[in-house]
């Protein structure tokens, strides 16, 4: 929050406060405080000094009145210039919410008040923050016939002080004492409309608002002064004024001398505030047809700087304002049209992990504290083995914010307007949840239900949901995000899969690769409108940092952009060099691809990689690759269409479902669901688990030396380990068991096997890895051997090329194949023909020796 740069003015530096005769600069003490002026700084600065006026009888209706009726002698109808706020009257009424309003859940219950939990909660926890939930105060309005809620999107700046000060007090009779009560904020969210970025009208102007968009950019903190601390040159005096909208009023006149514009500005000895600014974009889904996104620029303060980032899917509720632009800096004269922004109250991610990480941070922070009391007692009686005060060590507070999230500690979040006892109920009924002995099929039967069949590609991308984890080295770190890679036919659900993937992920960004450049994927340079600098922009890997990255027709992109793919998904990161910017970008993000064969048909002849046109070496990255094909099947076929007819029927949802199927879990509990476990669940591997992996490893190159061929090497080993430790994120398991082994080696061997097989059948990683398999190295091998074979039974040592294919055809050997060896390998063998289609025999020439050349 606020803090002060440099010395304190009660420590008193000599520096700082000298004047240049060396002089001491004197207190200040009988400067008029500014400490009750000091307003918040999400609500345009300090408090407007309105003078109050008493609202005339004509007004007196239920439209415009005050929020409480005359109540006798002691009321008082004064109201705020400019509007219809009684403040007594609203004071009054924000006491009773506070104080009376209880949850539906809790009615009935004889038990304190919602929000009386929550300003308890923040005092115990040394937080000066309550999120307050529009609902309930909506739900209050209409059962007390009151107008707080219409007062207070209308007027946020006079109404919410009158909260502030309502908490306060509740907090100070709470303790029994007003000197250890932190000035409490009172932060709404949850309007009753949540618009978009383009529906922000001149109306909205200085009223509260509630925007939904996607975080693009945020800057770096910004000092932002508060009050300003002006010294006089010529007796030293003291002045300190506040700073309003922006501007620093400087005294012309000082209180001491009277000498006229002789201070100047003291700057360690001034307040000052964080401040960033974050600039927000319409979601994809929110864009008109044939629209641009529009953007917004944002400005937070205090303790939500740093809560959002780019990439976030956020709701914000703040004060939608507008700001007159200069024609000339120096000048006065104004532009007609305004520059507008918002200044953000609260901050609203969907995403709920963080929810649950900060809730065990706390209920840690908490066990950690009890202990301590406990030794402290336990050495009260007895010999204490604590360390005197002055050679104690940091306490469990210095050490570890509770408040800060476990995946990043320069991540500040709050657990928002949900109590300790809300969020462990929630977390009861998802382990219940867990207890299910179908917990599998449940999940399974919840991802994509109207998708027909897939079981096993729905188990691999319920997998990458849960994703593995991460391992940091003192030369590097393994990541624990899994890729998967759907290749297959046209119209098999495959944009499907994906979409489903994005709309349960956490965060992410859905591309396709056709619209995707290298830079849009990775970074760019633009430049700042503001302060004409240039700037470093986030690309799509970037923006999905801990979530998932979704790309549609990956065989379409360009060259450029998959030579970025391929640092971004083993190395977890993106390194830009650009325009005198250099940096190391983290994009620790999962990548779901779906590509479409090239012809838009899968040729079986042809491996996985001349299918899709893509390199090799970026193929081998994908943990899983499905390979998803349009077969004829009459009896399959016939269940998938009364499946699809169903979706249409008025009782789509029972007949889409096979008999005998487990219920499904709706997609709220099921993206909460997988929320709880990447926050809350990091297995590790047990002996027996670890003992099961080095066997399957083995096994897997027993059988590859067996056939001459690769299955396995240490990257498809670091594989099965995410799998495993998927399998037990998805049930919630502290510790990776020979069963999350066994189904991860299961989903392995099912994916690569339609995409890694061999000729045979078999699992071949040749294939995949140089585009050719081994069967068809070794036949290119034994080539020039059987050619003279060939060439030596045949009269004249001559043969024509279709003779040629029908005696190589057993071996795999192509007519193209064939060309290009005897254009290149075997040129100092035979002499080819092309135009007549001949290949004769040069005489004496070492077969083996051609044969080492292949």
């Amino acid at each position: 929050g606020s803090q002060r740069r440099g010395s304190s003015r009660d420590a008193g530096d000599a520096a700082a406060g000298a004047t240049a005769s060396g002089a001491m600069l004197p207190h200040h003490a009988g400067t008029p405080s500014t400490q009750q002026r000091l307003g918040r700084a999400d609500l345009g600065g300090p408090q407007r000094n309105m003078p109050l006026r008493p609202l005339p009888p004509d007004l007196m209706s239920d439209s415009v009145a005050p929020v409480d009726e005359p109540d006798g002698e002691g009321f008082d109808n004064t109201v705020i210039w400019g509007t219809t706020i009684s403040v007594a009257a609203t004071e009054r009424a924000a006491r009773q919410f506070l104080e009376g309003f209880v949850s539906e859940d809790e009615m009935g219950e004889e038990t304190q008040s919602k929000y009386f939990k929550l300003i308890a909660q923040a005092v115990a926890d040394i937080e000066n923050v309550v999120n307050l939930d529009t609902a309930d105060l909506r739900a209050w309005d209409q059962m007390q016939h009151t107008k707080l809620y219409k007062d207070l999107i209308m007027y946020p700046r006079e109404v919410m002080p009158i909260f502030d000060s309502v908490a306060k007090n509740m907090a100070a009779e709470n303790l029994g004492t007003q000197e250890n009560v932190p000035d409490i904020q009172i932060k709404v969210y949850n309007l009753d409309r949540a618009r978009t970025i383009r529906d922000l009208n001149p109306e909205d102007i200085d009223t509260l608002v509630s925007v939904q968009g996607m975080v693009t950019r945020t800057s770096s903190i910004i000092p932002d002064l508060r009050t300003a601390l002006f010294r006089c040159e010529r007796c030293a005096h003291g002045h300190e004024v506040v700073c309003e909208s922006g501007r620093v009023p400087e005294p012309e006149q000082c209180r001491g001398c009277g000498a006229k514009w002789a201070c100047t500005l003291i700057h360690n000895m001034s307040t000052f505030t964080n401040k960033q600014m974050v600039k927000m974009q319409e979601k994809p889904n929110d864009i008109p047809e044939g629209e641009t996104p529009h953007n917004v620029t944002m400005y937070v303060y205090e303790g939500n700087v740093d809560l959002c980032r780019p990439g976030d899917r956020v709701t914000i509720t703040g004060t939608y304002r507008a700001q007159p632009m200069r024609v000339n800096p120096r000048q006065r004269s104004l532009h007609a049209v305004f520059r507008t922004y918002l200044d953000v109250m609260h901050v609203q991610r969907d995403e709920q992990g963080r929810l649950f990480t900060l809730a065990a941070a706390q209920q840690e922070a908490a066990a950690a504290d009890a202990s301590q009391k406990q030794q402290a007692s336990q050495g009260e009686h007895g010999l204490s083995s604590i360390p005197p005060t002055g050679s104690q060590g940091p306490t469990q507070h210095e050490t570890q914010d509770p408040f800060l999230n476990d995946d990043d500690q320069n991540q500040f979040v709050r657990l928002g307007a949900t109590t300790n006892e809300q969020v462990q109920a929630r977390e009861a009924e998802l382990r219940a949840i867990a207890e299910d002995p179908c917990l599998y099929d449940r999940l399974v039967a919840s991802f994509a239900p109207n998708i027909w069949e897939m079981e096993d590609v729905k188990k691999g991308l319920l997998t990458q949901l849960f994703g593995g984890m991460g391992k940091a080295f003192p030369g590097g770190r393994v990541r624990g995000e899994i890729n998967v890679l759907l290749v297959g036919d046209p119209s098999v659900s495959k944009s499907q899969l994906l979409s489903y993937v994005h709309a349960l992920a956490p965060r992410g960004i859905y591309t396709s690769g056709k619209g995707s450049s290298a830079v849009g994927l990775t970074a760019y340079i633009s430049k700042d409108p503001e302060t004409k600098e240039l700037v470093l922009e986030s690309g799509a890997l970037v923006l999905s940092d801990r979530g998932v990255c979704c790309i549609d027709e990956f065989d379409k992109m360009s060259d450029g952009a998959r030579s970025m793919l391929h640092e971004a998904m083993e190395q977890q990161t993106v390194s830009v060099a650009k325009a005198g910017l250099i940096s190391t970008l983290n994009a620790r993000t999962s990548v779901c691809a779906c590509a479409n064969p090239i012809g838009s048909r899968y040729n079986p002849n042809l491996t996985v990689a001349e299918n899709i046109h893509l390199p090799p070496t970026l193929l081998t990255r994908f943990d899983l690759i499905y390979l998803l094909l349009d077969k004829f099947e009459e009896e399959k076929d016939l269940r998938l269409a009364r499946h699809l007819i169903s979706l249409y029927h008025p009782g789509a949802t029972t007949a889409a479902r096979p008999p005998n199927s487990v219920e499904p879990l709706p997609i709220e509990t099921l993206r909460d669901y997988i929320a709880f476990a990447r926050a809350r669940v990091r297995p590790t591997l047990d002996d027996a688990a670890a003992g099961k992996l080095a066997s399957v490893y083995m096994e897997m190159r027993r059988d590859g030396k067996s056939r001459k061929v690769v299955v396995a090497t240490p990257r498809q080993l670091e594989s099965l380990i995410r799998l495993a430790e998927g399998q037990a994120r998805m049930h919630l398991s502290d510790k990776v068991r020979p069963e999350h082994v066994e189904e991860a080696t299961r989903l392995w061997y099912v994916a690569m096997k339609g995409a890694a097989k061999d000729e045979g059948g078999d699992i071949d990683l040749e294939a995949l890895h140089t585009g050719v398999s081994a069967r068809s190295r070794q036949a290119a091998r034994d080539l020039p051997e059987r050619l003279q074979q060939m060439l030596a039974a045949h009269p004249g040592r001559r043969v024509s090329l279709t003779d040629l294919l029908e005696s190589l055809a057993p071996m795999g050997i192509t007519r193209e194949q064939l060309v290009t060896a005897l254009k290149t390998s075997l040129q100092p063998f035979v002499s080819f023909n092309e135009r007549l289609g001949m290949v004769e025999s040069r005489g004496a020439g070492s077969a083996g020796g051609v044969a080492n050349d292949v």
